[in-house]
């Protein structure tokens, strides 16, 4: 019965390579001070999605990571302006 257990391995797309889905997208991981709830992280989710390019936002509480997937390199001038503006502070890159 060990056939169904090695077809359930989609979840290993989680890696640092996984552009496979997103040809040409660029992930960036952000340290930002001050999230403690949900409601932190859809703020922050919320503005950072919609700077130009930007096609998905994870924002992570507990942690302070925002990870930001977008067509092409952000300008960390225009993450930090989009982080200020939902009432938190940008760290800087993670990693």
């Amino acid at each position: 019965m060990t056939e169904n257990s090695s077809r359930s391995t989609p979840e290993g797309a989680g890696e640092a390579g996984g552009t496979d889905d997103r040809s040409g997208e660029v992930t960036a991981t952000y340290k930002v001070t001050g999230m403690t709830c949900g409601h932190c992280e859809g703020a922050v989710s919320s503005e950072l999605g919609e700077l130009a390019g930007v096609s998905s936002v994870q924002a992570v509480a507990a942690s302070g990571l925002v990870t930001v997937t977008s067509k092409a390199p952000l300008d960390e001038e225009a993450v930090r302006a989009a982080v200020d503006e939902a009432g938190y502070e940008l760290v800087g890159q993670a990693g």
